[in-house]
């Protein structure tokens, strides 16, 4: 693996030329999962994932990181995020911090925003992907997320989520 140190969402500068038909799936992918996300676009988020993923979040709920399906992930933030009256991941500075023929991986900072009423919970950390070329897409195998700071009511989530399973 060679270490990427100009590779960024600008595409202003590249570490080598052959790089820059690279970058658009991979920014793609991590695009597609916030925004698919927000969206409530099942299906842009699943194809972002390769077949099994790794989720961390213990940075935030404790716990460990979980290597599960990309179809379970999905089953799982689709039964609490359309519970929030609106979500918004904003992510950015993304950067690509390796890239070999067949696996990357890259960085971004996010903030999350979830609003139920005039409640709100956000959220700002970093993201930090591992990806693989799945097929001819870059795809996500790994997501962890740190979590840098927050505010407003964490609580939110499992109110989100007894909406969501009422339906709303």
């Amino acid at each position: 693996m060679k270490p990427i140190a100009a590779i960024t969402a600008a595409g202003v500068a590249f570490a080598s030329p052959s790089y820059a038909d690279e970058t658009p799936g991979i920014f793609d992918a991590i695009t597609s999962i916030a925004a698919g996300a927000d969206r409530h676009d099942w299906d842009r988020v699943r194809a972002a994932f390769a077949d099994e993923v790794t989720l961390d979040y213990t940075s935030l709920w404790g716990g460990g990181p979980a290597t599960q399906t990309a179809d379970d992930v999905i089953a799982g933030w689709s039964g609490f995020l359309p519970g929030f009256d609106v979500t918004h991941h904003m992510v950015t500075n993304r950067t690509i911090t390796t890239l070999d023929a067949a696996y990357a991986t890259a960085e971004a900072d996010f903030t999350a925003t979830h609003r139920i009423n005039a409640d709100l919970w956000v959220l700002g950390g970093r993201y930090a992907y591992e990806l693989i070329l799945q097929d001819g897409d870059w795809k996500v195998s790994s997501l962890t997320m740190t979590a840098l700071w927050e505010t407003g009511d964490r609580g939110l989530v499992g109110i989100a989520a007894e909406r969501a399973g009422a339906g709303n």
